[in-house]
């Protein structure tokens, strides 16, 4: 796949089934993470990824955390099916390390970097995927299962397989609306 047609193509895959990324195209993914732009080399990211049993451990601390936030009956029911959603999940956490140099919100940046190329480079590969947030990347107990710091976060849960579904058309965008000419 050309790059340019990888880029202007992007799009997020939410309806995901096996197979997942594994042996070469997983390194791929993994490999496209560390190549991200970093600002005085801190490497400001921790990734973990969640396959079979580990989906199950990471529903299991949805469910915690759905209780302990005093969720409903029914989010707390659906909290330890939301990552069986897909046959992988990348848990993408910002490791923040104080810096002179490189402030907090650039070091997120950079790990978010690193979930759009973990997802490019499945999709070049043949596979899909759809990078989500929601309130369990914010959830206290979730930040304490992955034994972070108050300042690292979690900037997004990628979930990878291969598409169920054909892809809905992209929105169509007039650059014109989102760019200035400075001259």
């Amino acid at each position: 796949m050309q790059a340019l047609d990888l880029l202007l193509n992007r799009s997020s895959q939410p309806r995901l089934q096996s197979p997942a990324p594994e042996g070469e195209a997983l390194e791929n993914i993994k490999q496209a993470a560390l190549r991200v732009p970093d600002h005085a080399c801190l490497t400001p990211w921790k990734f973990v990824v969640c396959q079979k049993q580990g989906l199950q451990r990471l529903g299991e601390i949805y469910e915690q955390a759905a209780i302990s936030a005093d969720k409903t009956e029914k989010e707390i029911e659906r909290a330890p099916q939301l990552p069986l959603r897909a046959p992988m999940v990348i848990v993408v956490i910002a490791k923040y390390t104080e810096h002179e140099k490189v402030p907090w919100v650039e070091q997120v940046a950079s790990a978010s970097c690193a979930v759009m190329a973990m997802q490019m480079a499945a999709v070049a590969q043949g596979f899909a995927g759809v990078w989500r947030t929601g309130s369990y990347a914010h959830d206290p107990f979730v930040k304490q299962a992955f034994d972070l710091s108050e300042q690292d976060e979690i900037v997004g849960f990628l979930y990878l397989g291969t598409a169920a579904v054909k892809p809905l058309p992209k929105p169509e965008r007039n650059s014109d609306e989102f760019f200035q000419n400075w001259q």
